[in-house]
């Protein structure tokens, strides 16, 4: 059961002493742009309401829940993984490093991390992972906010430098319009490799 006042829940940890930060990424399903990760100790004097897992918001709420976690959190950092990293050693691990240099990146130094999903990346703190963690734990809702938004934000950035594949729309992912214009321009140096609709494309041209 979720503990309201902290977000966590009753059989985790609830010592004074405990310095407990949430962690989640974004990113792994997109054909391009790095998987980017967050973590978030938010501050039990200063609850920031609408705090839910980042898919289950708009964009306009993330984007106006976002500013208000870095406002009011004891401390928030965002890392990434880039393309290059994903293709050499797996989404899966990407991922992992990016919660890894997320939290390593805390100005607070953590004693617990609560990690979204089944599995926790290695870090000198303890971990716990938790299914579904982003729609039940504040501060893995909090992070999963950071890491979205911060990750669509690269996104356009990115489309400013690539504006014919649509960057800004889609956001890398898998639609209909990314795979056209993957087709029709060739794969950028921003896309992920090791995906199956870009080797595919990248086959076709040997």
């Amino acid at each position: 059961m979720k503990n309201q006042q902290n977000g966590l829940f009753d059989d985790l940890p609830d010592s004074p002493d405990e310095i407990i930060c949430g962690v989640d990424e974004a990113g792994r399903g997109p054909l391009a742009g790095p998987v980017f990760a967050a973590a978030v100790i938010l501050h039990p004097g200063r609850p920031i309401d609408g705090l839910r897992d980042s898919k289950k918001l708009t964009e306009a709420k993330r984007d106006a829940l976002a500013p208000l976690i870095m406002q009011h959190a004891v401390a928030w950092a965002i890392a990434e993984a880039s393309e290059e990293e994903i293709d050499k050693i797996n989404i899966l691990q990407a991922s992992m490093l990016a919660m890894r240099r997320a939290v390593e990146a805390l100005s607070t130094i953590p004693t617990l991390a609560l990690i979204d999903g089944n599995r926790c990346p290695v870090m000198k703190i303890q971990s716990i992972a938790i299914v579904d963690g982003d729609n039940k734990v504040e501060a893995i809702s909090a992070a999963s906010i950071l890491a979205k938004t911060a990750r669509d934000a690269a996104l356009v950035k990115l489309h400013l430098q690539y504006p014919q594949y649509g960057f800004d729309q889609h956001k890398g992912y898998p639609t209909a319009l990314h795979l056209e214009r993957l087709q029709l321009h060739g794969v950028s140096p921003v896309h992920r490799r090791s995906y199956a609709p870009v080797r595919k494309v990248l086959e076709a041209l040997r």
